[in-house]
């Protein structure tokens, strides 16, 4: 391919060579460059890209981009950019035949609710003979094939190949998780989005190599309603205002604010033997009765969402109840059948704020018990387990302190600093370390009317001990806890 083909969409510079130079493939990793290759000099938080120009034009690069002028031999074509990450997303996007514009592109981004609601809008769509990649902080779909995800919103470079296996999989649609680090890195630039989302805001990921302060990060959130055709905004949202502001897409709005396009209303909790779910009337654009088995309010919003979403597709109401009744997602509010008499569940809160939101919602169906087991990863900062044993010594009845990641620290050490936190409150704790025989221990100590989460892991299906990932699915340590029950191994 002519790299003219590639730059078509860009504003650049050639400073060296021409553009009729040809391309054989284009890398922004120097271990991937092979004879013909474009390369881009990404400046990462570590290493900077331009200082491996000498190194990729010995493995055969024959065109840099760059965003400063690098020393090369005549042969060597330099494109000059203002910034290559951007440049990477277009160029990527030409290499891979514009695959975005072959699908119905949806973008969720927000603090909380984004990997819930694509599995959601992926449920109801393929229900109503949709054919819907996804791609999420759990893993990337394409037909058949599953992709475990190492970010949230991958390079733009993985995402254009994946629009492209996406179409050649015979996808109609493409549901993703926009993360604020993948908008403000230019991860989804190169198209633009049918449709983006936002669904809330809440101080976050701000620190080193993140978001200077929580306005970079909203700022980063809002790029989103200037990089689709129409935006779906949390209209109950405190950031309301701010997020939309400067937008450039047509912009509706769900909630339950009278002024929200799509509202829910007669909000209520609903519960069975071993489940907990809630239900809901939806109004304004829509008109109809929704029900579903994942609990909290969180939840309507989630599901308010989708609904929002997939109005635009003409899905039936019929087909949005029947899906949304089903939908599940892996380590969110997962609920394991263990017992008609208390309710387990499973969820990713590896976060003061995602722990409280969660035993709060979960104190509203006004269990026996609330139980919190969960414990918190090695080589992170120590004031998470603090603020973590506090928020469960607060609202859990019985928190039960065992191990995450430890990776390179001492499991002790760790739990020793939740108890710190739960110190401060009144708070009844055991401590189990072996997180297996924890969870054993809930389920053996589980009374009628209990609620039980296993919080922190989620989906995850290893446990990280000494920069070594071992196997370890909480759904499989439940099952051989309960068949070691039936055997009397136990």
């Amino acid at each position: 391919m002519k790299l003219s083909g590639l730059l078509e969409r860009l504003n650049y510079k050639c400073i060296q060579g021409s553009v009729d130079t040809e391309v054989t493939a284009v890398v922004y990793d120097s271990r991937g460059v092979q004879e013909g290759s474009l390369f881009i000099c990404i400046r990462g938080a570590v290493v900077d890209g331009h200082k491996f120009v000498p190194d990729v034009i010995a493995k055969g690069a024959k065109t840099i981009v760059v965003e400063e002028p690098v020393k090369a031999p005549d042969n060597v074509t330099i494109v000059l950019v203002e910034d290559t990450r951007y440049a990477m997303a277009f160029i990527s996007a030409a290499y891979f035949g514009y695959p975005a514009e072959k699908l119905t592109t949806i973008g969720i981004t927000g603090t909380k609710g984004k990997t819930t609601t694509t599995y959601m809008v992926k449920s109801i769509l393929e229900n109503a003979g949709h054919k819907v990649g996804l791609i999420g902080t759990i893993e990337t779909i394409i037909g058949e094939r599953v992709i475990p995800s190492a970010n949230t919103t991958p390079e733009s470079y993985i995402i254009q190949k994946y629009f492209r296996e996406m179409v050649e999989a015979g996808c109609d649609s493409v549901v993703m998780e926009v993360s604020s680090q993948g908008l403000m890195l230019h991860r989804t630039q190169g198209f633009v989005f049918d449709f983006g989302i936002f669904t809330n805001i809440e101080p976050d990921h701000i620190g080193p190599n993140e978001h200077r302060d929580f306005e970079h990060y909203l700022s980063c959130k809002a790029m989103l309603l200037k990089q689709c055709r129409v935006g779906i905004v949390n209209r109950d949202d405190s950031h309301y205002e701010q997020v939309t502001d400067g937008h450039t897409c047509a912009l509706e709005s769900y909630g339950f604010s009278k002024e929200a396009d799509l509202r829910a209303e007669d909000a209520k909790l609903i519960g069975g033997k071993g489940y907990l779910g809630i239900s809901y009337h939806v109004k304004g654009l829509m008109d109809f009765p929704v029900e579903i088995d994942i609990p909290g309010k969180f939840s309507i919003y989630n599901s308010l969402t989708a609904i929002a979403i997939c109005r635009h597709f003409q899905v039936s109401e019929e087909n949005i109840i029947k899906a949304l009744k089903v939908a599940k997602v892996k380590g969110r509010i997962e609920m394991i059948k263990v017992s008609d008499e208390f309710t387990l569940m499973i969820d990713y809160a590896h976060n003061a704020m995602a722990l409280e939101s969660l035993l709060t919602t979960l104190r509203e169906y006004d269990p026996h018990r609330l139980v919190c087991l969960f414990g918190c990863g090695g080589n992170r900062s120590r004031l998470r387990r603090f603020e973590m044993g506090e928020v469960s010594g607060n609202l859990a009845d019985l928190t039960i302190i065992t191990s995450d990641n430890p990776r390179n620290e001492e499991p002790q050490a760790i739990i020793d600093d939740i108890k710190t936190g739960i110190a401060k409150t009144k708070g009844e704790y055991v401590e189990i370390i072996d997180r297996k025989e924890a969870i054993a221990y809930a389920i053996h100590h589980g009374e009628p009317g209990d609620i039980i989460i296993l919080a922190g892991k989620g989906h995850e299906d290893y446990q990280e001990i000494c920069g070594k990932k071992y196997p370890m699915d909480e759904r499989v340590l439940i099952a051989e806890i309960l068949q070691a029950d039936l055997s009397g191994d136990m």
